[in-house]
């Protein structure tokens, strides 16, 4: 591996292996998210996975939806930063009610951008492979309840979503791009997997959210935060599948172990 993709691969693990939404938060909101958790009702908690489930429904049509060359998934980074932002904004202002609108619309403006990075790597966004790999993004940079300590990696969540993964992707190459009919049974299982850990970082923004005197302005500020979070996890996550289509993803895998989580 030349000097250059070896810096690269560095560069992804840190982002991968460090994600830090929580700690990010913090600076802006100036509190521990644990304590925003105390403002969230249990029926808030209960609601948030519900949101996300639908939230990540709307992305994953967005991710079906045709892509004309050029144009169609293909956005500034800036633009979607300033949209997040204003949804932020807007659900900043309505509170925790605000949250089954905002999300949409945020993880939708996220899935855009998400593409946009997997565009820049050398991914073609019309094969059901990478909008896939769009999607599992959102499971990136959280970790499920269910996770033992062995199962919070980068690679060990891309293998523990590797089955769900495949079968959306094969359904998709059946030629069922759609959502119609009985929702497409595989599509809907990798939607339940992702929204398990995707829920976690909705979970924490809301908590930043939800602390008393957070403004519309400061909401805004997680907002770009939280896009910020997955851009990163997008960042890493398509460069590594772009080293791999180049070197083997053995041979990366075997150097990703090899190096620091934290560079010097």
């Amino acid at each position: 591996m030349d000097e250059i993709d070896r810096r690269a691969l560095q560069e992804a693990k840190a982002l991968l292996e460090n994600p830090g939404l929580a700690a990010r938060l913090v600076n802006v909101v100036g509190r521990p998210i644990e304590e925003g958790l105390k403002y969230l009702p249990e029926r808030v908690r209960e609601q948030i996975s519900d949101v996300t489930r639908k939230a990540l429904l709307g992305s994953l049509k967005v991710a079906l939806s045709t892509v004309n060359g050029s144009s169609g998934w293909q956005s500034s980074r800036l633009a979607n930063k300033l949209g997040a932002a204003a949804a932020g904004g807007v659900g900043g202002f309505f509170g925790m009610p605000g949250l089954a609108v905002e999300l949409p619309v945020s993880t939708t403006i996220m899935m855009r951008a998400i593409a946009t990075i997997a565009r820049e790597n050398g991914e073609d966004t019309e094969s059901p492979e990478t909008r896939m790999a769009c999607l599992e993004v959102f499971a990136l940079g959280g970790r499920s309840e269910s996770d033992d300590g062995t199962e919070t990696g980068y690679y060990a969540v891309r293998a523990a979503m590797a089955k769900v993964v495949g079968d959306a992707v094969a359904f998709l190459a059946r030629g069922s791009g759609t959502l119609a009919g009985r929702e497409a049974p595989a599509l809907l299982r990798l939607i339940s997997r992702v929204a398990e850990r995707f829920s976690i970082q909705v979970t924490e923004k809301a908590a930043a959210q939800a602390l008393p005197v957070v403004s519309a302005a400061t909401a805004a500020a997680v907002n770009v935060l939280f896009i910020n979070h997955f851009q990163d996890m997008a960042t890493g996550h398509f460069a590594v599948r772009r080293l791999e289509r180049k070197y083997g993803p053995e041979t990366i895998r075997t150097i990703y172990d090899s190096l620091p989580s934290r560079p010097n």
